[in-house]
């Protein structure tokens, strides 16, 4: 799988801090046989979020995005709205999964404003910007992701699994 990593933070756009969770998130995939085809570091500033993911996702080189920061609730945490401005549907599920599970760690998981979305055929996650919780979160949904962009490439047999089961006969 081709993924880009996008890191949305204030900070290490201008050099003043060290991003260490794209660098994290990529070996974490690249440990699993996934390509980083593509990463980059912007401000946390919507329009410059939304270009990007765009960009990207119609670029037909990359699979999956997922953003790393500019989650929580802060007036310059702006990835979800960057997100939903250019996604076409929404795939609530993945960010419930990761809010679930780091509620276990911490109450503050349920701060998180993450959200996931398909363009195309491209998947588009928010992860958070701590290094810890991006890997925690991705590694929640990790499992799910090969189906999923089987799913939106329509690979035959991709919709094994998803059929209903049969209607009982009325008796």
């Amino acid at each position: 799988m081709r993924v880009g990593l996008l890191t949305i933070s204030d900070r290490s756009a201008r050099g003043e801090r060290e991003d260490r969770s794209g660098p994290a998130l990529s070996a974490q995939l690249e440990s699993k046989g996934w390509e980083v085809a593509a990463a980059a570091v912007v401000a946390d500033e919507a329009a410059l979020v939304s270009q990007r993911l765009q960009q990207w996702a119609d670029s037909g080189t990359v699979d999956l995005i997922l953003t790393t920061g500019s989650t929580g609730f802060s007036p310059r945490d702006v990835a979800p709205e960057a997100t939903l401005a250019v996604v076409n549907r929404l795939a609530p599920g993945l960010g419930e999964a990761m809010r679930a599970r780091g509620l276990k760690q911490t109450p503050h998981a349920m701060l998180s404003r993450a959200v996931a979305g398909i363009r195309g055929e491209v998947l588009i996650v928010n992860l958070p910007g701590n290094p810890k919780a991006a890997q925690e979160s991705l590694q929640v949904i990790l499992p799910a992701l090969p189906h999923a962009l089987a799913l939106l490439r329509g690979a035959p047999g991709s919709e094994q699994g998803h059929q209903l089961p049969p209607t009982p006969s009325a008796v």
